[in-house]
């Protein structure tokens, strides 16, 4: 096979996507993860917890919800429709975690479920304490200079 014939085999196997309707997508299904969060949070707040509590018990219920779809492999179909706005928040990397670990869940505890967790928890975790204490040491910079 030649090399335009394979560019046109190419172009003919490839899914069409429209950038638009994918961002849409993505706000709209974001969005209503938003929203899903805030009224957790206000349901926490209307039993009397503090804000800062009502909002760790919304992030743990919104991890576990996607730990518990993830078990049930129904992540797949809601990410081939919201895209993005199901991947980027919260729910996107409690789903990468939870699919690694049940990926290698035959390997056992250790060297399978426990250590697989941490391919994509380990860089994120690492990644972040570095940039805010980046960000943490320029801010102080800052405000040492009279800046902030």
């Amino acid at each position: 096979m030649d090399t335009k014939k394979y560019n046109e085999y190419v172009e003919q196997v490839t899914p069409k996507h429209s950038c638009f309707l994918n961002t849409l997508k993505a706000f709209v299904s974001g969005g209503l993860l938003c929203l899903i969060g805030q009224a957790l949070t206000n349901l926490f707040i209307s039993t009397g917890m503090s804000l800062t509590l009502a909002s760790s018990y919304t992030t743990l219920c919104l991890i576990a919800a996607s730990v518990i779809l993830t078990g049930f492999n129904l992540v797949v179909p809601i990410v081939k429709f919201a895209g993005a706005g199901y991947l980027v928040p919260i729910t996107g990397f409690a789903n990468s975690v939870a699919a690694c670990s049940i990926e290698f869940r035959q390997e056992g505890l250790v060297f399978g479920v426990g250590s697989k967790a941490f391919n994509i928890a380990g860089p994120v975790i690492l990644y972040g304490i570095v940039t805010s204490g980046f960000f943490g040491l320029l801010y102080y910079i800052l405000t040492e200079i009279s800046v902030i």
